[in-house]
């Protein structure tokens, strides 16, 4: 969609032999009274508070992931830091409301229209009458025509990342007056509230040398309520500054500082009081929540001292019985070690008090891929037998109610809840039925008990497959013979290191998973993998039972035997990321092949390295199912569409898939897209993206799991700022808030947090 990301979808034939055009879409919920888009599963947390009790001045600092390569947010190294500054100092037409739907923004804009569709769509702006850029020039036509020419596409000397929108206007002049803008398209276009967020000033549209270079590590020109006052790259932070010429409400702060932190490091940043904001990981989470509950003090025999005292106490008792006083040495060096790092988290908890965690659910949501591009998930019964075992509840109850926050399903591609365009078209699909998964297995050659061919002595694993299944094979051999080496659906225990680099949330090619698993063969060793997916497994490799010379009868549990055709084994290689914070996605993963074994699914997990995990595997089609998330959109009919459109052959012979990771795709989808860009009426619109989210479910690509958990660490006295949720967050309003308004006691921040700095 908009950022990173990724998305599915394929034709359909079950037992029943349906065909994408005769499949049966339910009858949509908007034709009724009730709307279907519903609310918004949890509501933004942020300690909002009014801007009287908000003191005056003060630096947040707020942990980044980078500092950003470009500040320029069209071209294609942007990131999500890219992205924050530019909504701290750039105009947009419009924002995000609390619901995900995009709102006029008044400071900007007065208002805005179509005011004509025959023979063109017309759209007019009409601007705020003190709109300024920090110049004192202006905001105005020229910046609108500017940003049109830099992104029609036409010039290729502008090295553009998207030009979605602008590409569909044939002119950008001025209105009636100077605070007038007449944009007109050359063919209809629905999303034209997407275009102008952010508007950058002409210095920076107006040529190719300005938008590839000139603003990359600079912006002189802004026109927001801050400034970008330096980008230090020494230091791994951006600093911004309060705009003096900013004309609407005055920000409370007086600089805001991004920080690029790793997640494994933010809980010692936060507790050294270098960081007063920073999205965190569960792990972290529970330590600061635990660090908020009321502590008993010490005792002296829990103190540094007794531990010391207890320490050298067994040394003298180990030298004085006989034993080796190197051992001793040792024994007493490791204590030492380990009473250190208990004081230094002891130390990290106190510090800890002074902050809380604000809790929401991001705009984005993970999901389940199935490569369709070739192996067995090419054919659609077998994708749709993989997401009909799937019990997406229990899924989502894993990973979200740990966390306190609500664990429902996501049921649309193209939206979350609340959203204007989201309804639950998932039973397009069809409910969980293991029984039917089974069925549509058998329908598609897959049947359980059948015998799998002997593997030739000489036959050697290409060095993909060996890299793929080396961290399984390793794992199975540290297990006594005849243990099981598969984990359970809780996720590996967190071997931390007082520092809260436990396991993070997944997200959208951001989250990482560790050793890889083998789930299934019994004996904790990867199959050996075809490459297409289908794994050849040895007689005797599998557990008793699984599998049986050719004739043989089936086992009692037929039901969830091993799958197989051809001679072949059903196993399909699971791919994850590796990284810190990537328990999240191991838990997830591991519940998945659990589902698929019921089936007579097998599932080759492997860790892949993570900086590598989406260009060299998910972007390039190394996998056969993976987990990765995409952000929601108030535009799913301009966002969505390059990440389901069909795939189709390039001039060279290559396979042009845009964003469309899985290589599913149907031609009925791309109408649907296309009918509803060009559809002005929004009711229309949104019936049209729900068909089309309804046949991407039936087509069983990639299945929507779960919407991502937002987790932010905030000092106990900030406000305004935190969890946003679906919100543009209001930078103006963020601060510390006066020692009046924090209660009768205060907050344990409010010492080191009133001046942020």
């Amino acid at each position: 969609m908009s950022h990173d990301g990724i998305g599915p979808r394929a034709v359909l034939r079950s037992v029943a032999f349906l065909t994408a055009g005769m499949l049966s879409v339910p009858a949509l919920a908007g034709c009724g009274s009730e709307d279907p888009a519903g609310e918004p599963l949890a509501d933004a947390d942020v300690a909002g508070a009014d801007r009287s009790d908000i003191a005056d001045g003060g630096t947040l600092r707020w942990a980044v992931d980078t500092v950003p390569d470009t500040l320029n947010t069209f071209q294609a190294d942007a990131d999500t830091t890219t992205a924050r500054i530019a909504e701290a100092v750039l105009p947009s037409m419009y924002r995000s409301d609390a619901r995900g739907r995009v709102v006029r923004n008044a400071d900007y804009l007065a208002s805005a229209e179509v005011v004509d569709t025959e023979p063109k769509q017309v759209v007019v702006y009409r601007l705020a009458q003190q709109a300024v850029w920090s110049d004192g020039r202006e905001i105005g036509a020229a910046d609108f025509a500017a940003q049109w020419r830099a992104l029609s596409g036409k010039d290729t000397a502008y090295w553009t990342a998207r030009n979605a929108g602008y590409d569909r206007i044939e002119k950008v002049e001025r209105g009636k007056n100077d605070l007038e803008v007449k944009v007109t398209f050359r063919r209809p276009y629905a999303d034209w509230k997407s275009l102008f967020s952010p508007l950058y000033p002409k210095e920076v549209m107006g040529t190719p040398d300005s938008f590839n270079d000139g603003a990359r590590k600079k912006l002189k020109v802004t026109a927001g309520p801050f400034t970008v006052d330096k980008v230090d790259t020494e230091e791994d932070e951006v600093v911004l500054a309060r705009n003096p010429r900013w004309w609407g409400d005055p920000a409370k702060l007086q600089k805001i500082v991004l920080r690029a932190v790793p997640h494994d490091k933010r809980v010692s940043a936060l507790s050294d009081g270098t960081l007063d904001l920073a999205e965190i990981d569960p792990e972290a989470a529970r330590r600061i929540t635990v660090a908020a509950l009321p502590q008993e003090g010490n005792t002296p025999l829990m103190g540094p001292e007794a531990d010391r005292s207890a320490a050298d106490a067994l040394h003298s008792w180990a030298v004085a019985n006989g034993s080796d006083e190197d051992a001793a040495d040792e024994e007493l060096s490791a204590r030492k070690k380990l009473r250190k790092k208990a004081e230094k988290y002891a130390r990290q908890q106190k510090a800890l008090g002074g902050f809380e965690v604000r809790r929401s659910l991001e705009p984005a949501y993970t999901q389940l891929a199935l490569n369709g591009a070739e192996g067995p998930l090419s054919d659609e019964r077998v994708r749709r037998a993989v997401a009909r075992a799937l019990d997406r509840e229990d899924i989502a109850g894993a990973v979200l109610k740990p966390l306190g926050l609500p664990a429902e399903p996501v049921g649309s591609h193209l939206a979350l809840s609340g959203q204007a365009a989201y309804a639950d078209s998932s039973g397009a699909l069809g409910k969980p039925d293991a029984k039917e998964a089974r069925a549509l297995l058998s329908d598609a050659g897959w049947v359980p008990g059948g015998p799998v061919k002997e593997e030739k002595e000489d036959t050697k694993k290409d060095e993909g497959e060996e890299a793929a299944g080396s961290e399984a094979d390793k794992k199975g051999k540290k297990g006594e013979k005849g243990e099981e080496d598969t984990k359970g659906s809780g996720g590996s225990e967190d071997s931390g290191d007082g520092d809260g680099d436990g396991d993070g949330d997944d997200g959208t090619y951001i989250v990482g998973e560790d050793d890889g698993r083998n789930h299934g063969t019994g004996d904790g060793k990867a199959p050996q993998d075809s490459g297409t997916g289908t794994g050849q497994l040895k007689q005797g490799g599998a557990p008793a039972g699984a599998y049986a010379p050719k004739g043989t009868a089936a086992p009692a549990r037929a039901d969830t035997a091993p799958v197989a055709k051809d001679g072949k084994a059903l196993v399909l290689r699971f791919v994850l990321p590796s990284g810190p914070g990537s328990k999240t996605l191991e838990t997830v993963a591991d519940r998945i092949a659990a589902m698929l074994e019921k089936i007579g699914i097998r599932t080759d997990i492997s860790k892949v390295d993570n900086d590598s995990y989406f260009k060299d595997h998910i972007a390039s089609g190394d996998f056969d199912l993976a987990l990765y998330s995409w952000p929601a959109t108030a535009f799913p009919a301009t966002d969505a569409r390059p990440v389901y459109s069909k795939p189709v052959p390039a001039a060279d012979g290559s396979l042009n898939v845009e964003q469309n990771w899985t290589r599913v795709g149907t031609d009925q989808v791309d109408q649907l897209f296309d009918q509803a860009i060009t559809t002005l009426d929004d009711s229309e619109r949104r019936d049209l993206i729900r068909k089309a989210d309804s046949r991407i479910w039936a087509a069983a690509g990639s299945i929507p799991l779960y919407q991502r958990p937002q987790l932010v660490a905030a000092r106990e006295n900030l406000a305004n700022a935190g969890a946003f949720g679906f919100a543009t967050p209001v930078y103006e309003d963020m601060g510390f808030l006066k020692k009046s308004a924090q209660g009768p006691e205060g907050s344990p921040g409010s010492k080191k947090g009133e001046s942020g700095s």
